[in-house]
């Protein structure tokens, strides 16, 4: 009989320290997820800092490079109109150039004879 009870007596303290364990392994993993999620927080926190950082830093860049390509669109069009209000002058003055031929005779061209 005094068998038996101590028999129970450990399978009662075996199950109390399995459950035990049990509790222990779902805290650690509850914890584990908690810290998993700062981690994740604080990180974010810290991406955001540093997107903010880096976004004050390079406006000013950004904003010149806006202002050069504006600048660079603005002079192109002019070219642009330029070239249009000139393209027929400049094609007839081309032609007339080509097409008017006078010929001479080349100064140091000598004649034998």
């Amino acid at each position: 009989m005094a068998s038996q009870s101590q028999g129970i007596q450990q399978l009662l303290q075996a199950k109390k320290v399995s459950e035990a364990r049990k509790r222990k392994n779902r805290r650690l993993k509850q914890a584990k997820e908690e810290a998993q999620a700062e981690i994740k927080q604080y990180r974010l926190q810290r991406e955001k800092d540093f997107k903010a950082k880096e976004a004050a830093a390079l406006g000013s860049h950004g904003s010149c490079s806006t202002k050069v390509e504006k600048e660079t669109q603005e002079k192109i069009i002019t070219l642009q109109n330029y070239f249009q209000q000139n393209r027929e002058e400049v094609l007839d003055n081309l032609l007339t150039f080509i097409c008017d031929i006078k010929p001479q005779i080349h100064e140091k061209y000598r004649i034998n004879g």
